[in-house]
């Protein structure tokens, strides 16, 4: 656990956390826990995020679909009344669909913009009156490291993440001044179901845990924007000061051109067979 998450700053805070039953979404909500936070947790996957909920020692755990305009209104309702006024909003629900854009089926590309772009929009439509009449508040919105850097497979993932962190710098400008703060997170390649059947580069990848330990970090003191690990996001600063076609090249040398096309579908299976049942 890092010392920043343990800061008196963090204790006491009513946190919401979407997409809280596994992954990501799971690890944060441990690690703030841990750190005396008041979780909220929502996901579509009634039963897992329960489960989750009470091993982590949730307020509160129920199912939520952040694409519901009635599903989110009514989720922040109850936390109000269970927990108390929200805090700091996590919105960390997405999916990662992978291969070929021209493969990609309508539905799927309509899923993975519903969820990862509209969802994130929903909930900061729905969560930040409260918080400015309150005169603060922290929206955390889960970008990505690809949300900066086009990686071949992950077009419309990639679309998704580029949109989140162009929406939460458009809400720091304007909102500067209220007291209600807004920070983006981009994860680097991230060791869950998301990537499974990949083979992301070992020195790109980061642990859930990793990412837990930033968001309990940045609750504790905002920042615009954090990328994890710090390596990747070093790699990436470089990569813009670099010619473009060096940065592709060095891209291809890592394999990273091929890391989500060339996928063990078999291995994939699991998440996909949930994505198409959820």
């Amino acid at each position: 656990m890092s010392d920043a998450s343990n800061t008196p700053s963090t204790a006491g805070k009513v946190v919401v956390v979407t997409g809280g039953a596994r992954g990501i979404g799971r690890a944060v909500a441990s690690e703030l826990a841990g750190a005396g936070a008041v979780l909220a947790l929502g996901d579509i996957d009634a039963s897992t995020v329960a489960s989750t909920g009470a091993e982590i020692g949730a307020t509160m755990a129920r199912h939520l679909d952040v694409t519901e305009p009635a599903s989110f209104a009514s989720f922040l309702a109850e936390v109000e009344k269970t927990c108390g006024p929200v805090d700091v909003l996590i919105n960390n629900a997405g999916i990662m669909p992978v291969g070929r854009f021209t493969e990609e089926s309508d539905e799927i590309t309509r899923r993975i913009l519903g969820i990862n772009v509209y969802g994130v929009l929903l909930g900061t439509k729905l969560a930040l009156p409260p918080m400015l009449t309150r005169g603060r508040g922290h929206i955390v919105n889960m970008a990505s490291m690809a949300g900066e850097n086009p990686t071949p497979g992950m077009a419309t993932y990639c679309a998704s993440k580029q949109a989140v962190l162009s929406f939460t710098e458009t809400m720091r400008l304007e909102h500067r001044g209220t007291g209600v703060r807004f920070s983006a997170v981009l994860p680097t390649f991230t060791r869950t179901e998301m990537i499974a059947g990949t083979r992301a580069p070992r020195a790109l990848l980061a642990e859930p845990t990793d990412v837990a330990a930033a968001v309990a970090a940045l609750i504790a003191r905002p920042r615009r924007r954090v990328s994890v690990t710090r390596t990747a996001g070093v790699l990436a600063a470089v990569n813009k000061l670099t010619p473009r076609p060096f940065g592709e090249f060095m891209a291809r040398r890592l394999g990273v051109h091929r890391t989500f096309i060339d996928v063990d579908r078999d291995a994939r299976r699991a998440y996909d067979d949930r994505l198409a049942a959820d």
